[in-house]
């Protein structure tokens, strides 16, 4: 059900799929499944409370505290992978998604 408008733009889509798929990969090391599932999830929640408001300095906050979960995440996924707590190709996919956020999360930083 969409409710607001910015539920069908792509940064919300593609966060939510993020989310998702690092809740999905069910990293084998509990302490790092943790840090990815919570991080992945402060991506989407913290762009989706930036996205609805009118306001540049408080959507700039979150997009930037989206940003640096980003960036958390990543780092547990690919520390996941050197442990042998995530296989490669789960990874790849995280990864891809995660590359894909990080280039929405740059252009709506940029105000586009």
């Amino acid at each position: 059900m969409v409710v607001f408008h910015f539920q069908r733009l792509d940064s919300y889509v593609v966060a939510m799929q993020f989310a998702k798929l690092a809740h999905e990969a069910r990293i084998g090391d509990a302490e790092l499944r943790d840090q990815v599932t919570r991080a992945a999830k402060s991506v989407f929640l913290n762009t989706s409370e930036g996205l609805p408001d009118r306001r540049t300095g408080v959507r700039h906050k979150h997009f930037n505290i989206a940003r640096g979960s980003l960036g958390e995440a990543v780092a547990g996924i690919e520390l996941a992978v050197a442990i042998g707590a995530l296989g490669q190709a789960k990874a790849e996919v995280l990864l891809g998604h995660a590359q894909r956020m990080g280039a929405l999360l740059g252009g709506l930083l940029r105000g586009q």
